[in-house]
């Protein structure tokens, strides 16, 4: 509990008994409750989250949106945390992050991530996946995100019920940023953490799959906005309703919103 908001953790698993060891030792007081969700795992994940005190929703369909949409719907309190179970991210960062939304009145708080190591070939292809990534948001978005694809954020749950968020995989992460940054009501900011560049346990993350259906994902979501603007322009007569899921070719199948700056450069949000 922090200033009378309850914090939840939540943090998505498919086959991650080795993370979860060394990550659940260590939560930091300021969270409430820590909530896994068992992304329809195959080892022992959701005995180890249970043996730690965690608790242990399951989600049978397998999918990064997926497990975090579940999480969020049981989730109980007030502030949502959020990070995977490789320990890449920093838990010491949490009651930063928490103290900056309750504090300083942000709704929507996401992590620009700052490498602890020189960077081997394989962590390299995915830097270069993420500029490629970043600069197509900055582009078709016009919001001014370094690191569209972190998996770190901290925001009220009352703003989810605000965001158009569906996308069952691993492009979520980019589409929940791109909802909250867009949206008038919710005040988000970007702020950077120290980032472990080595995992713990095996990566579940297809660097060149992930990477072109979450591009793919860039340009339907820009086109989907675009029309649901043009829905709200003529007053409902077209046949695109808002949010109507527009069915075009993926991967799978082979609006500048201003960004003013804090008192220092290295923050970048969204509005007030």
């Amino acid at each position: 509990m922090y200033r009378g908001y309850k914090v939840s953790l939540v943090i998505p698993c498919y086959n991650e008994e080795e993370g979860l060891q060394v990550l659940l030792a260590d939560i930091p007081s300021v969270v409430d409750e820590v909530l896994v969700v068992d992304n329809n795992s195959t080892d022992t994940t959701g005995a180890v989250a249970r043996s730690f005190g965690a608790r242990v929703v399951f989600e049978p369909n397998k999918g990064y949106g997926n497990a975090y949409q579940t999480g969020f719907e049981n989730a109980t309190g007030d502030i949502i945390a959020t990070m995977d179970a490789d320990g890449m991210y920093p838990l010491e960062s949490i009651r930063r992050l928490v103290k900056t939304v309750t504090n300083e009145g942000y709704d929507f708080i996401t992590t620009r991530r700052i490498p602890d190591r020189r960077r081997n070939f394989s962590s390299f292809l995915r830097y270069f996946g993420d500029v490629v990534l970043n600069i197509t948001t900055r582009i078709l978005f016009r919001v001014k995100l370094k690191d569209s694809q972190s998996g770190m954020w901290i925001f009220k749950k009352s703003i989810l019920k605000l965001l158009n968020v569906k996308d069952p995989g691993m492009a979520m992460s980019q589409e929940l940023k791109i909802e909250a940054y867009l949206n008038p009501e919710v005040k988000a900011i970007e702020i950077p953490i120290l980032y472990r560049d080595e995992r713990i346990g095996k990566s579940k993350l297809s660097v060149w799959r992930d990477g072109f259906r979450n591009l793919a994902y860039l340009f339907r979501k820009r086109w989907q906005n675009r029309c649901a603007h043009e829905y709200a322009s003529d007053g409902g007569k077209t046949k695109t309703t808002l949010h109507q899921s527009v069915k075009l070719p993926t991967t799978t199948d082979f609006n500048e919103t201003e960004s003013n700056h804090a008192s220092e450069n290295i923050y970048h949000h969204s509005g007030a």
